[in-house]
């Protein structure tokens, strides 16, 4: 091993906005978004994972899934355990600022893609075991 990982960067217009839009979902806690308004780290309390966010200077352009013109770069994938999970999850992310894009139409596993408020694709995946 050469070295570990130590996060995941996300460029976006708003870092600390964005970072609460991702704390609703994963119930992890926002840190730095009151000093560095161009850097704050979102941390899972209990393995310490992160999640930081990086203010773009300049003009931002967001990805534009599925279009390769405007790809994707990076996307995160949500467990959630059923359908009827994902209908539920949908719903609040939706009313937290997420744009649906599209729904794999499984019945028993599948996901589906959203937009997060600064254009990101992430998708909320059901019925699939997790590697957790």
């Amino acid at each position: 091993m050469i070295a570990t990982l130590q996060c995941t960067v996300i460029d976006c217009p708003d870092p600390s906005a964005l970072a609460r839009f991702y704390s609703a979902i994963l119930g992890w806690r926002v840190e730095g978004d009151e000093g560095d308004p161009e850097w704050v780290w979102l941390t899972d309390p209990v393995t310490r994972r992160r999640i930081a966010f990086q203010g773009v200077q300049g003009e931002y352009h967001p990805p534009r899934w599925p279009d390769p013109g405007h790809p994707q770069q990076m996307h995160l994938d949500f467990d959630v355990d059923t359908r009827e999970d994902v209908e539920r999850a949908q719903e609040e992310v939706i009313a937290l600022g997420a744009t649906f894009l599209h729904d794999s139409g499984g019945q028993k596993s599948g996901f589906r893609v959203f937009a997060d408020p600064a254009g990101h694709p992430f998708c909320l995946c059901y019925g699939q075991s997790s590697a957790a």
